[in-house]
């Protein structure tokens, strides 16, 4: 039995281009991302500095520097430091709930410009803060801002995008995370070597810099089409909008299916009870599979924990922090690169392709680790710089597969009237897992110790084989079209029915 999948060679293309308009308002949207990312690079950076570990932290501190008989794998265990990490989760997780409705009645650009706003807020508190409560309350107001950028952005160019080229445009959001990482790791480099606390003051306060950004940025966004049919805007405007967005005035076909999408999308009521309907039940496992498994794959060992994993293995403060930039950078490349193949060789090859070589470098890293990293011992600079190479490998199968595609492939899945449900959902589950990783990771590698590395290779095989038998490719289809995959593919197709040619959407 085939478990492959071919986009229908009947599937049709609207008519468009690439225009200046949509680099531009797509180049803005994205930057979203970088607010993600810099989170991501900061949190690491800061936690692994000892002005920082000293003034809120000492217990950390202390076993650092006085108690040498406390294992290399248990010394920054402290359910606090990693609470630190978590929180943005947790105030991630409730608010794309809520960024769901607005994006829905109001449109994508309210759901950014809210995000950047409580984002600079939340910047602005942690890096001013005086104790441990005022930092974790300004972790809060960044996890509000990522939770509604995170929901909305993806949407955003997902719909402004032309098919063909959708999966480019939409990796600019995962470039401008791995963008975000650099810059936190670049400026941590440079803020470590500054003493007394005003090197991590920096370090926490540059991230209003991409909020201002993508506050500012976001009060001249357009509307997506799709968002102002959803809204009941006048169809005039609409029809105006698309084509300043597609370049020409041959739309009608494009804006016939965008009705058409809205008009059942208008007949739902509740768009989080419907999505459990049978006939979305691919999207529905798509929207908590892929986030859960991008998690899982152990991508935050390196984006939270890298410094401090490379303090672990031997590396001084300043040389952990430097790895981290080189990590960052091998990133950014890998990216780069999907966003040029990924509309090519679509997006399960890369998935696949992607999740065997992490698998092999994960095995690889943690295989040197339990032979070389001991409990007490120094690690030789062989081994240390092998880890370090190997890391870099898995970082950039993932910047190639996982890391973008996790967020382009549900963006493109979900029908106009449960999309803005479908995609909180999956930023939900990915915040949720992101989460519990980031709370528990010290204490698993504090009891797993290298194993954690053989840990997380496990589920890099399921997710693996996951891919390879149940997601259809969706390269190069209008996403309202999309639907069709589902009922074309050798599994899906026995839970929603075979795909019909006039394309209706029904229940089966």
């Amino acid at each position: 039995m085939a478990v492959g999948f071919a986009v229908s060679s009947e599937s049709k293309q609207y008519k468009g281009r690439i225009t200046p308009f949509v680099i531009l308002s797509c180049m803005v949207a994205a930057t979203g991302g970088v607010l993600f990312g810099y989170d991501i690079g900061i949190s690491g950076g800061v936690t692994s500095m000892d002005t920082f570990l000293s003034k809120f932290f000492p217990d950390v501190d202390a076993k650092m520097k006085n108690d040498k008989n406390i294992s290399n794998y248990c010394k920054f265990d402290s359910q606090l430091l990693t609470l630190f990490t978590s929180s943005l989760y947790i105030a991630g997780l409730i608010a794309s709930f809520f960024a769901s409705s607005i994006t829905k009645a109001f449109g994508r650009k309210p759901s950014i410009l809210i995000g950047g706003a409580s984002f600079l807020t939340g910047a602005a508190l942690g890096g001013a803060a005086l104790n441990v409560y005022m930092l974790i309350i300004g972790r809060l107001l960044l996890g509000v801002g990522v939770g509604f950028t995170n929901q909305s952005v993806p949407l955003y160019l997902s719909e402004m995008a032309p098919a063909k080229y959708r999966g480019a445009f939409n990796i600019g959001f995962q470039l401008c995370v791995v963008i975000g990482f650099l810059t936190a790791n670049l400026i941590n480099y440079g803020t470590e070597k500054i003493k007394g606390e005003l090197g991590w003051r920096i370090s926490l306060s540059m991230a209003s810099v991409p909020a201002l950004v993508i506050t500012l940025g976001a009060f001249f966004l357009p509307e997506t089409p799709t968002s102002l049919i959803q809204r009941d805007d006048d169809q005039r405007k609409v029809k105006l909008m698309l084509q300043r967005v597609r370049g020409t005035t041959d739309i009608q076909e494009e804006l016939d299916d965008l009705i058409k999408a809205n008009a059942i999308s208008n007949t739902i009521k509740d768009p989080f009870k419907n999505i459990l309907k049978r006939k979305y039940r691919p999207q529905l496992v798509m929207a908590i599979a892929i986030p859960f498994f991008q998690q899982v794959t152990g991508i935050n060992v390196i984006g939270f924990y890298a410094p401090i994993l490379f303090r672990i293995i031997g590396f001084g403060e300043s040389a952990s922090l430097l790895s981290s930039v080189l990590t960052a950078v091998v990133g950014i490349s890998s990216t780069f690169i999907s966003m040029l193949v990924v509309d090519r060789f679509g997006r399960r090859s890369l998935f696949i392709i992607g999740g065997v070589q992490m698998l092999i470098s994960q095995l690889i890293i943690g295989g040197i680790m339990a032979a070389q990293v001991g409990d007490h011992s120094a690690v030789g600079d062989g081994s240390a710089y092998s880890i370090l190479v190997f890391i870099c490998i898995y970082v950039a199968s993932f910047g190639w597969s996982w890391g973008p595609l996790a967020w382009l492939v549900p963006s493109e899945i979900f029908p106009l009237e449960i999309r803005s449900a479908g995609q909180s959902i999956t930023v939900s589950v990915n915040f949720l897992i992101t989460c519990i990783i980031a709370q528990t990771f010290l204490s698993m590698l504090c009891h797993f110790t290298f194993g954690i590395f053989f840990f997380f290779g496990g589920w890099v095989t399921i997710m693996t084989v996951f891919v390879y038998f149940l997601l259809p490719e969706t390269k190069n289809l209008p996403m309202e079209k999309v639907d069709q995959v589902w009922r074309e593919h050798w599994f899906w197709k026995r839970i929603v029915g075979e795909y019909k040619e006039n394309n209706d959407l029904y229940d089966a």
